[in-house]
């Protein structure tokens, strides 16, 4: 069988706030659109922007993160795989679909201040310098810290070049 790869990265605004529920088995899951524009000519040649929108779906901590820190409004960049998923409607007996973005990372961009209604709901802000506000969420587990790195220092006669 051939190989293949089902990866989407975005950049964008949060559109509404996230719903935010719990599955039977205890799951946390997160809800969300992501607004992500483009900007093209038109026939006549003035520049226009066209607005696409995605549905997010987080899982477990991450989904933690987006009920915590994440609101309308709100600049994220998300990395994730592209899902459709499908059921009959109960109340037409059409079969309906929907695609989804399952989020598998998470970079906050905005401000805890940026977000719609300015209000600071709590929020996490990992700052190396003052004018950095970027945090960023990973689902998967951190690699070890390497010694022999911290402790190698490199010159300038060390590079080739």
């Amino acid at each position: 069988m051939a190989r293949s790869v089902n990866k989407v990265t975005l950049l964008g605004n949060v559109g509404k706030d996230p719903e935010i529920r719990s599955t039977a088995g205890g799951t946390m899951v997160a809800n969300l659109t992501l607004a992500t524009s483009d900007r093209q000519k038109d026939a006549q040649g003035n520049w226009q922007d066209r607005t696409e929108w995605h549905n997010l779906v987080a899982f477990t901590r991450t989904a933690e993160i987006v009920r915590d820190y994440v609101k309308k409004g709100s600049k994220i960049y998300v990395e994730g795989k592209i899902q459709t998923r499908s059921w009959d409607d109960k109340e037409s007996g059409q079969k309906r679909y929907r695609t989804e973005i399952i989020v598998n990372e998470l970079v906050l961009l905005s401000s805890r201040d940026e977000g719609s209604g300015g209000a600071s709901q709590g929020g996490y802000s990992r700052q190396s310098s003052p004018a950095s506000s970027t945090a960023s969420f990973d689902q998967r587990t951190p690699a070890g810290q390497d010694e022999l790195a911290q402790q190698t220092e490199i010159s300038d006669d060390d590079i080739p070049f």
